[in-house]
């Protein structure tokens, strides 16, 4: 039985089982018992126990493995909720939330057409130009905690929305995890990006970070997207991560925005 990692107020024992938490990282003794047990569920989601798209124990059978109340599951699992990391269905449970969900499936596309609705235009229309093997840059290195000259995997593709080129966008991946991703695969897929990295290569993107600017293309980014030189584009760099905070992508996407616009929520 996977237990805490410390005493509490719920009695629990301060053994753990070694085949599923020996993994886990260390979490401070003043961290609140529910955050304790959201730890120790985003490891057995990092360690594959429970894969996107497959419901996790009950409520009452993650009390009785971590030994707290059904209280205290609850609120760590709220909180995984919020974080797009499960999702709960009426009913029936809940489940480890995948990116092939129609709901996910927009978290990470902030380009909305101007009429606000993201499903007017169907799905967007992907070439793949590239994908290649090649070494680290530094700057690459560095985003994805790799060293210099570590192999990595370079996508470059154009969405376009009714057939319009709207969106370049360049990819590096660590090469490890996405061994055998190729351009066929690629264009073959008919879902999300983040959706076949998922099902096929076990990574799933679970945050991101971006830094956004404004600039013109250079003579090759505007003839893929079939544009003037001195038309204005939004320029997107994207770092996605896994559980853990794991770095798993380097994304840099330049945006044609006449007809749309991107849209981030804070709170």
């Amino acid at each position: 039985m996977q237990q805490l990692p410390f005493s509490s107020a719920e009695n629990a024992s301060a053994s753990t089982d070694a085949g599923s938490f020996a993994a886990a990282p260390t979490t401070p003794a003043f961290s609140p018992l529910y955050q304790q047990i959201k730890g120790l569920m985003l490891n057995s989601l990092r360690l594959g126990e429970w894969k996107p798209g497959e419901a996790i124990p009950s409520e009452m059978e993650l009390a009785a493995r971590f030994r707290v109340s059904q209280g205290t599951v609850r609120k760590a699992i709220d909180e995984l909720a919020a974080e797009n990391l499960l999702v709960r269905r009426q009913g029936k449970g809940t489940f480890v939330a995948t990116h092939a969900e129609q709901h996910v499936q927009y978290r990470f596309l902030k380009l909305i057409p101007d009429n606000g609705d993201i499903n007017s235009e169907g799905p967007a229309q992907r070439q793949i130009i590239d994908c290649k093997r090649l070494r680290a840059s530094a700057d690459v290195a560095r985003a994805l905690a790799l060293r210099t000259g570590d192999p990595v995997l370079q996508v470059r593709r154009v969405l376009s929305f009714a057939d319009k080129p709207t969106i370049l966008e360049d990819l590096w991946l660590p090469g490890g995890p996405f061994k055998g991703l190729t351009a066929e695969r690629l264009s073959n897929y008919h879902g999300p990006m983040y959706a076949l990295f998922e099902t096929e290569f076990g990574v799933r993107m679970v945050r991101a970070e971006e830094k956004i600017r404004a600039l013109l293309p250079d003579p090759v980014q505007s003839s893929l997207l079939k544009i003037e030189q001195n038309t204005p584009l939004l320029s997107v760099e994207r770092i996605a991560y896994t559980y853990n905070d794991a770095p798993m992508e380097l994304r840099r996407g330049l945006y044609l925005t006449d007809t749309h616009y991107y849209r981030n929520e804070l709170s």
